[in-house]
């Protein structure tokens, strides 16, 4: 939102407008007529405080009630929250937005799919930080891919294709005809992640197919997927998903 000058017309009418808002909460409410989106709001203390229904549903809950108050570390395995915790930290600090960051997370059968996460601060009437605002919805991963440039298009379908061949970035972008600063920068600007972040997580997605619906072991899988052992693959998997690769086949193996 552009920022209005406290002495503007423009800056006295929205104040005038928003004195008149009966419980600042209302506009929350616009998050439960929008598809796929869930909303949450959080207090300095990383409380959740606001939270849509799409949002709570997804931890079996059945009202907001039920979620305000708790954290992330009572909500997701300790990894994830974690990751989520220094996300809020850091907008919460420096009072500035976590813009575009690009998840893995699991649905209820335990197949992971891609999610995007906006977080912005919340402001108080003495203008410090008071808090802080999210919304996550499904990441459109194939429109992405459609409308990027060419040579970064191409390069996402051979990770896809090939997530466990032992690719060298600056190879992959000379066979696209782009220096390594200009394959990472417009990759970057396609898919909100450098391209071996990309690739990280399009192996762990290929693995937890292998884990679900095969019988190879971990460590076959680890090599499968690209990784130079099971260590190194593990601890990869438990940072991306919360739980070890044994745990999730135990879970959601078929």
């Amino acid at each position: 939102m552009p920022h209005l000058s406290p002495r503007s017309p423009s800056h006295r009418l929205r104040a005038s407008f928003l004195a008149e808002l009966a419980d600042a909460t209302q506009m929350a409410r616009m998050f439960e007529h929008i598809p796929g989106v869930s909303f949450f709001a959080k207090n300095c203390a990383c409380q959740l405080m606001l939270g849509n229904s799409h949002f709570y549903s997804r931890f079996g809950f059945h009202d907001e009630a039920e979620v305000v108050g708790r954290t992330d570390y009572e909500l997701f395995p300790k990894p994830l929250a974690d990751k989520f915790r220094a996300d809020d930290e850091q907008v919460l600090s420096t009072g500035q937005p976590l813009l575009q960051i690009v998840e893995l997370f699991l649905n209820q059968q335990g197949i992971p799919d891609w999610f995007i996460t906006q977080k912005l601060p919340l402001f108080g009437k003495s203008g410090h930080v008071v808090g802080l605002m999210g919304a996550i919805q499904r990441y459109e991963l194939h429109r992405s891919i459609a409308a990027a440039d060419a040579p970064i298009a191409k390069a996402a379908n051979a990770f896809r294709r090939e997530p466990g061949r032992r690719w060298r970035m600056a190879d992959v972008a000379r066979s696209v005809g782009l220096s390594q600063r200009q394959f990472d920068r417009k990759f970057h600007e396609c898919f909100g992640v450098t391209p071996q972040h990309y690739l990280m997580k399009t192996r762990i997605q290929e693995s937890c197919e292998l884990l679900r619906v095969t019988g190879a072991t971990i460590a076959e899988v680890a090599t499968t997927v690209g990784f130079y052992d099971q260590s190194a693959f593990t601890g990869q998997f438990r940072r991306q998903m919360g739980l070890t690769p044994r745990k999730y086949q135990m879970q959601y193996r078929r």
